[in-house]
């Protein structure tokens, strides 16, 4: 088998501070381009409700597992 680079078929992410400092990851949904307020959840379970909890709308959900 060649040795081939993995191919992703997600966008690319990129998350730049207000201080200059970037992440790069893996993005998943929709592309684009969007200004927010970050925030954290810190849940082991639960997942797919945060995603669709309405109180986050507007914001970019940080998850830390």
């Amino acid at each position: 088998m060649p040795n081939t680079p993995m191919r992703s078929d997600r966008p690319t992410a990129c998350l730049a501070l207000a201080d200059g400092t970037l992440f790069y990851g893996k993005g998943f949904g929709a592309a684009g381009e969007t200004v927010a307020e970050l925030v954290f959840n810190t849940a082991m379970t639960g997942y797919q409700e945060i995603m669709t909890d309405p109180s986050y709308a507007g914001q970019v959900v940080t998850f830390t597992f």
